[in-house]
This record gives C-alpha cells, sequence and structure tokens, in this order.
C-alpha cells in the first residue's frame, strides 16, 4: 500500500475552512459589526474626559474648579497658565466632542498627548499601579494613563465609526 504524501499547507487550509465553516460563535456573531467598535471606544473615552474636565473648568464631580484647579497647576504642577487651560479645554471640550463624534481623530491625539504629559509630569513618580489602597499621600502610577492613551490613538487611526457626527458629514 502506497502512503500519499501530505501537502501541509492544503491540509491546514482545509482544516481552518472547516472551522470557520462551521463558524466560532462569536466571530459568526460579531463578523459584521466591526464598524461599531469606535463607538465603544469613543462613548466611555468621553464620559472619562468630560467628567475629569468637568472638574476642573466647573466644580463637579468633587472638582476644585477652574479657579481652584488653575492654582494647584500653576502654583504646585509648575505648568504655565496657557498650557493649563489647554488642559482643561482638551479634558471639558474634547470629552464632549468625543461623545458627539466630532472632530473625533483630532480630538483623539490632543487627548492622547495630554495623558502622557498627565503621566510622566504627575504620575510617573507613582510608579506604574494605581493606587488601589488609598494610601495617604500616594498618588496613582501611570497605568490608567497608559489604558487612556491606547483608546485615545485606537480612535485617531479608525476614527468616530457609528452615530458620529463625523460619520454623518461624510456620507
Amino acid at each position: 500500500m502506497a502512503i500519499k504524501p501530505m501537502n501541509i499547507e492544503t491540509a491546514s487550509g482545509e482544516a481552518r475552512a472547516a472551522s470557520t465553516a462551521k463558524g466560532d460563535i462569536l466571530d459568526r456573531l460579531l463578523a459584521d459589526k466591526q464598524e461599531w467598535a469606535p463607538l465603544m471606544l469613543r462613548l466611555p473615552l468621553g464620559v472619562i474626559f468630560f467628567a475629569h474636565g468637568a472638574q476642573k473648568v466647573l466644580g463637579w464631580f468633587g472638582g476644585f474648579g477652574w479657579n481652584g484647579t488653575m492654582r494647584f497647576f500653576t502654583q504646585t504642577l509648575h505648568i504655565p497658565a496657557p498650557l493649563a487651560v489647554a488642559a482643561f479645554l482638551v479634558e471639558f471640550l474634547g470629552g464632549l466632542a468625543l461623545l458627539a463624534g466630532v472632530y473625533t481623530r483630532w480630538v483623539a491625539l490632543l487627548a492622547a498627548a495630554q495623558m502622557v504629559v498627565a503621566a510622566i509630569l504627575v504620575h510617573l513618580p507613582n510608579g506604574f499601579f494605581l493606587n488601589w489602597t488609598n494610601v495617604p499621600n500616594k498618588g496613582h502610577g501611570i497605568e490608567y494613563n497608559l489604558l487612556l492613551i491606547g483608546a485615545a490613538l485606537a480612535l485617531a487611526i479608525i476614527g468616530g465609526g457609528r452615530l458620529s457626527v463625523d460619520g454623518a458629514l461624510r456620507k
């Protein structure tokens, strides 16, 4: 009895095709939903940036408001006032823009840049991890900043997606 040689590439391709034909249930459910992924990034990122901006600008959510935050940025962090104002507006107005999907790519780039600055100036001295146990006089590390930077850069690459003003204007 002769042994027939087997083509590995063909065999693995056939196995993949059979697997896809049966289909992983998650692949089948989500295959045509990828255009919704930017929305899933944009909404939480917009909420996070808006809430932090509202703390700085309006004093909402336990924030110190414009004057208190400006004093902290300029006197404690030694950030020039024009850059502090830019940071406030990127968070506050940028958060709203992300929620609506307006200028998503540009706003996401600004948000990522702001998080890089925050990570370096404020959080890096505290290490990598968040201060989960709220140790007094110890701030949070950079891990949260890295998450926000990654999400913002992903949005800068893929755009606002579904239910965005950007997408509506392109139609």
